[in-house]
Formats: structure tokens, sequence, C-alpha cells
């Protein structure tokens, strides 16, 4: 996740101080994929949600076992997330215990089902920030999501989240599917007064992994990329202090700098040296996942691979393992690596970006990541060093 506001106008936000901060001895952030059931059924969900029950989910005593677990191993950060996790009945038992416990708690939701009790609800409970994902205007989003009205019921989620004085902000996963509306999200920004934006790319994880045609192109993402920087420096925003973010595709770090070297070369600095605070992808080290049956994964989209189960082994037990060769070899990864990412001279500040995606076309995790869309100039290999 990189915060483009910060990097391009100076300014501080909440979270920062994990984004940009000394990494040694991080304690990850942690996803807990609480449910699978989900009311909407979207096209690129890297859970493959629907709205099957699920027996075999953590139940309401292991999620708060879990919670202690996570709250005594000085985690930062608690994502409640899905599936759809408002569907869980007991969500706000749950999250209230992990804030009692001093966690910091954050919730990702699609908004539909967030009326204005609900909202009061999250604002009590003391969520400091709910992210809702709409995916395109009207017509677009509800494709995306399956559901004539989605785009509506989302909208009422947001502001009704406004009105009860929730931290709230939009997330968007851009597609081929969704380019267009990808533009028309800063107005939707505008009009509604919505503080904070984060646009994903996308992942080819769970459904998402059928949609590696749909991807944009190098050639896209430069062109949504420019865009988003001109709407960064856009007066009216600035005045508004509207957050935007992207996530998920670290070579948005060396493709700003590149462009701040060329119009603010001291800017360009402060911006390197935030980057490296960062260090790029941290899946495996400074984010985890736990899904739906307790089994822990290196991020939310690592599905495939697993990494211990927390009804059989404590979190900070299976986090710490040394011995287990995925987490060793992610927290290690620059030796992997091949191709250009092993080259590249932005290496200390992207990390190799997204293996995920590397396996996911390449069928090898430490193959380039085909989503990164510098040129072999701008990151200093030549095709001879890519060999």
């Amino acid at each position: 996740m990189i915060n483009i506001t910060k990097i391009m106008c100076g300014r501080d936000w909440a979270g920062d101080n994990l984004r940009y901060a000394d990494g040694v001895h991080k304690r990850p952030v942690v996803v807990w994929n609480t449910t699978q059931r989900c009311n909407l059924n979207c096209i690129h969900c890297y859970a493959r949600a629907d709205s099957k029950i699920y027996s075999n989910e953590l139940s309401t005593e292991q999620g708060k076992d879990l919670i202690k677990s996570l709250a005594k191993f000085n985690v930062p950060v608690l994502l409640f997330s899905g599936g759809e996790p408002l569907m869980r009945k007991d969500l706000f038992e749950l999250a209230a215990l992990a804030k009692d416990l001093g966690l910091r708690i954050v919730l990702s939701t699609n908004g539909t089902l967030i009326n204005r009790e609900t909202a009061e609800k999250l604002k009590k409970t003391g969520f400091s920030y709910v992210g809702i994902s709409v995916d395109g205007m009207k017509k677009t989003n509800d494709h995306f999501r399956a559901l004539d009205g989605a785009f509506d019921a989302a909208l009422r989620g947001i502001r009704n989240c406004l009105d009860s004085e929730v931290r709230t902000g939009l997330r968007f996963t851009l597609t081929k599917h969704n380019l267009s509306d990808a533009y028309m999200m800063f107005d939707l920004v505008e009009k509604e007064k919505i503080p904070r934006v984060c646009f994903y790319h996308l992942v080819y994880s769970g459904r998402g992994s059928d949609m590696v045609q749909n991807d944009l192109t190098h050639e896209e993402t430069r062109t949504f990329m420019d865009h988003l920087f001109r709407k960064v420096e856009n007066t009216d925003l600035n005045d508004r202090n509207v957050e935007i973010l992207t996530v998920d595709n670290h070579s948005d770090a060396p493709y700003l700098y590149l462009k701040l070297l060329k119009t603010d070369p001291k800017r360009a600095s402060e911006a390197m040296n935030l980057f490296k605070m960062n260090g790029g992808n941290s899946s495996g080290s400074g984010i985890g996942c736990i899904d739906f049956n307790g089994y822990v994964h290196a991020d939310q989209f690592w599905g495939q691979y697993t990494l211990g189960n927390v009804l059989k082994r404590d979190f900070s037990d299976i986090w710490l393992d040394e011995n287990e060769p995925l987490l060793r070899q992610l927290r290690n990864r620059k030796r992997s690596l091949k191709g250009r990412c092993s080259k590249c001279r932005f290496l200390d500040i992207c990390n190799g970006n997204f293996r995920v995606r590397a396996e996911a076309v390449h069928h090898d995790i430490w193959a380039p990541d085909p989503a990164c869309y510098l040129t072999d100039e701008e990151i200093g290999v030549s095709e001879s060093q890519e060999a």
C-alpha cells in the first residue's frame, strides 16, 4: 500500500506509522477472513466467496481465543474481512474484544449491509477505518457484483458511515472491464465528500485468477497512474485533504519516484527515503492472513499455501517458525528472484512485487511479476541480464 498523497504532498495520515517506519522486529498486520459467506458474487473475489453457509468456520469462542493470541503477540492491526464480515452475527462481539485488548480494528466490506444502525455500531465498537468496495459506476459495479442495486446499496453504506463519523474510504480494483469508470471515481469522491480512495491493482488469486487476460496492459496502467498523480496535485482534492493510495503493485513506487525526479528532485529524494522504509511487498513478513477455517497464509492471496492452523498452533508460533520454507524464502527473497526482478535497481523499494502473480502466469513464484510496468531501461536491466 503506497500513500500517494503523503509521498507527493508531504502530509501525514493514520497508518503511515506502519507503512513508513523501521521494519526491524515489526509484527504483521493480520487480515482475518472471518467468513467465506457473502451476499454478493464478485467476479474478481480472491476468496471465491458466495452465499453458502459453511459449517467449519471458526466459532465465536475460537475467534476470541485467536484475538487474544494476536493481542499477546502485539499485532498492530486486525483487519476483519471475508467474504462479507458483516454476515457474521458475532462480528461486533469479536471486534469489541479486539479493541479492548488494544488492537487497531479495521473492516473490509462491500458496504451493502451498512444501514444507519450498523454504522452507529461500527462507530461505537471503535473501528478505526472502514473500507468499502466500489468497482465502477452503477452499471459496471452491479455487473462486477452480480447483483442489481449493489452500487446504490454500497453508496448508502458509505453515506451512513460518514454521517456516523466513521473514517471511511472507497476501494476500487482496476481491470479492463472498469478502467473507464476508474477515471470517474475522482468525481464520485468529490461529490460524496469521501475522504479516502484506494486503487487496487488486480491480483490473480481466487476468481481473480480467471481474469489474467482482463488485467490492464502496462501502457493502460501507466496512463492511469499519470492521471492519478495529476489528481493528487489537484487543488480541490488538496483543500479537502483527500487521501489517495494505490495497493498491490509496488512498481508504483519507482514509477512515482522517476516522475518526481524530473519535476521536483528534493521531493523525489524524500520519496525514496520513505519507499526504502516501506520496503515494498511484505507478504509473509509485514502482512499475514488467517482464513475462515483458521489456516495461516503469507497474505490473503496465498490461499494455495498453508503455513499452519491456529486451532493447532498459536499464530505467533506459526509466524516465527524459522523452519517454514515459504516464509524463510519470502523474507529473504532477493536471492531467489529470477530474470529482470533480480537485477532491478529498484529492488530495495519494490522487493520483487507480487509472487502470486508470477506463479499464476509463469508457474514459478520467483519469476518476474508480469504486472510490473516499468521498462528495462527504467529499471536498469539489459536483455542479456534478464536471461
